[in-house]
């Protein structure tokens, strides 16, 4: 039991001064990963622009013209509001535009009632919440003064802890979807356990350093697309 102490002691003070020189830029990474989904889906969306209108016109039924606008509005939103987000700007209005983003494009898309698109969803509103919260605990007031009520540090407390819990729900959707592998239920297990132990508080800092490199390379071999044939 010490050696295993000593160990993790010796291993997160490594891991600080490794840490030391990004610390500054570690905020603006974070929230960069909260938001890249949006910014990849919208890339993705201007790449497969026509493959997108024929789904959405032929398949979910969108009228003429209509189809164009609920892509246009929606890589608009997702691009101004992760930028507006990662340079902690107007976050809360950032923050409701990606979240109508994510309601538009379940309905639109018809995924509402999809397992693994759903806790995809969950996970990702967890990462809003986190973007939220950064901007409450930033401004420490509260809203009636003299009154018991939660001011701005107490709500940015508990959304954190719920966009913690949300952005467990990741790995469900990442066993639920693509193919069944044990590599996979094994990346799954071993990221939920990490994930649990930054909910509680648990050697956050040392897991949170293990979940990212972990999945930062299991996420080449499990999604390695430059392998498939064309």
């Amino acid at each position: 039991m010490d050696a295993g102490k000593t160990f993790l002691t010796q291993f997160e003070d490594t891991l600080e001064r490794i840490a030391t020189p990004i610390k500054p830029w570690l905020p603006g990474i974070a929230r960069f990963l909260l938001v890249v989904t949006f910014l990849e889906d919208s890339v993705r969306i201007t790449t497969q622009w026509g493959d997108q209108l024929t789904y959405l016109q032929r398949h979910r039924g969108f009228p003429w013209l209509t189809a164009e606008l609920f892509l246009g509005i929606n890589v608009i939103t997702m691009l101004v509001g992760s930028i507006l987000a990662i340079g902690k700007r107007y976050t809360e209005h950032a923050v409701g535009g990606l979240f109508l983003v994510i309601v538009s494009q379940s309905l639109g898309y018809g995924l509402i009632f999809d397992s693994g698109f759903f806790f995809r969803n969950l996970s990702v509103i967890g990462g809003l919440l986190m973007l939220l919260a950064d901007a409450l605990s930033a401004k420490r007031r509260t809203i009636f003064a003299g009154l018991p009520s939660l001011n701005e540090t107490d709500k940015a407390t508990y959304l954190q802890l719920f966009g913690r819990i949300l952005l467990v729900f990741l790995f469900l959707s990442f066993i639920l979807t693509g193919e069944f592998s044990v590599l996979r239920v094994a990346v799954s297990i071993v990221a939920f356990v990490g994930c649990v132990m930054v909910v509680v508080g648990f050697k956050a800092k040392w897991s949170a350093w293990v979940l990212v490199t972990f999945l930062s390379i299991s996420n080449v071999f499990l999604n390695g697309w430059w392998n498939l044939h064309q």
